[in-house]
């Protein structure tokens, strides 16, 4: 960290328990914000004491990780809390193509934090004052097609059913994006107050301008504990409880969701059995209910064998069967054919790592990649057999309100 700071002595890592912060989101400053929050707890961070872009390449996370002891290493770490999250912590996001440039790890200056009933302030060396100002919005908001139009993505789909059916492969996933233009630059700040308010059940994030309120949680790593939230199986809400009953009652009884859910329930299963003493897979998924959709959902965990930090167990699962496809070597293989673009950081990990390797990590949805006035918004559908191109297209323009409510309030 001393070198990523320009000094010799090694920084001061502190961690001092305060009281209440109220709304960890509110206490953003103007400068480029990191966070990850959850029905109101977890951290919220500015500044940059390290950051790194990672390598491209099979081994970028054992890279990562490297990268990750020789900066803690470094510091020298005062802690007075010692809960996960607490003393030196880096924020991330991974590609999705472990090919594709564009993983960063950061380290920020200021982290504050919030998690059962506790609160805490990281600072790394000199805390740097920063300019409080009110969010502004972005105004006018225009979109345009991304790397597909609408017809094209259908036709992709097309293609990709038509690949499970010859029995290449049993599922794949494909992702479209849709670029959207404001009047002036947008402040990330204003879309993560909107993500954390209208949608407190995912985990609102931010990390190098990406952006998003995920429902999926990859893997939270807590000492030797680890569990996944994985989501496959999607219908939309209705207007009243009889219509939502409705549509989650034809969720349950949907043969294609059920055999998409249950893929990715496998996926994850035989990622984490190799790592775990225990292992608790449920026989049925649940729902989980969101304002604009509802999900299939199965909490998996588990307890580690050995002293794995939450990357080793990240690049061990990452891509899941949920964003990617079954079998995993295929199904990429046909996302790069069919999509047209290069996805970013849209599915990849997306999270945070502390000094004791404890973290959470989500699957980076419901996101868009700001930069400046524009905004490139991401949605994905799971590709069956028996899918058809326009619902799946409608499901994906579902998917798309999250950030678009984002942007234009």
């Amino acid at each position: 960290m001393s070198v990523a700071l320009g000094i010799t002595r090694p920084p001061l890592v502190r961690t001092i328990p305060i009281d209440h912060p109220g709304d960890l989101v509110a206490r953003l400053p103007q400068a480029p914000p990191y966070a990850w929050v959850h029905r109101g707890e977890g951290m919220v961070a500015w500044g940059e004491a390290a950051r790194v872009d990672v390598p491209p390449g099979p081994g970028r996370f054992d890279w990562a990780r490297a990268w990750l002891a020789d900066v803690f290493g470094e510091a020298s770490v005062d802690d007075g809390v010692h809960v996960p999250g607490s003393g030196p912590v880096a924020f991330g996001s991974f590609t999705f193509d472990p090919d594709a440039p564009g993983s960063v790890l950061v380290v920020p200056r200021v982290v504050l934090g919030r998690r059962n009933g506790r609160a805490w302030l990281t600072t790394v060396g000199e805390a740097p004052m920063e300019l409080m100002t009110p969010p502004r919005g972005p105004g006018e908001i225009r979109y345009g097609d991304g790397s597909l139009t609408a017809p094209q993505w259908q036709h992709a789909v097309g293609r990709a059913i038509g690949e499970i059916r010859s029995g290449r492969l049993e599922k794949a996933v494909l992702a479209r994006d849709l670029v959207a233009t404001a009047e002036r630059e947008i402040d990330v700040r204003l879309l993560l107050r909107r993500l954390a308010d209208a949608y407190p059940d995912c985990y609102t994030f931010s990390c190098a301008g990406l952006v998003g309120a995920t429902p999926e949680l990859l893997v939270r790593h807590t000492g030797q504990e680890v569990e996944s939230l994985v989501l496959a199986g999607t219908t939309y809400r209705g207007p009243g409880p009889a219509e939502d009953h409705a549509q989650a009652a034809a969720l349950f009884a949907s043969r294609k969701d059920r055999y998409e859910h249950a893929c990715a329930v496998a996926s994850v299963r035989d990622t984490l059995a190799p790592l775990c003493a225990e292992l608790t897979v449920p026989d049925q998924p649940e729902l989980l209910v969101l304002p604009n959709v509802q999900h299939l959902a199965s909490r998996v965990r588990g307890r580690l064998a050995d002293g794995a930090s939450v990357l080793d167990v990240v690049a061990a699962m990452h891509p899941t069967a949920a964003v990617g496809g079954t079998p995993t070597g295929v199904a990429l293989e046909v996302i790069r054919e069919l999509e047209g673009m290069d996805r970013g950081g849209y599915a990849g990990p997306v999270g945070w790592i502390d000094g004791r390797g404890d973290g959470e990590w989500g699957i980076a949805l419901r996101c868009a990649q700001i930069e400046g006035r524009r905004a490139r918004l991401f949605a994905g559908c799971g590709i069956m057999g028996d899918s058809d191109p326009a619902a799946e297209l409608a499901e994906a323009q579902a998917k798309f309100r999250v950030m678009r409510y984002a942007l234009e309030g």
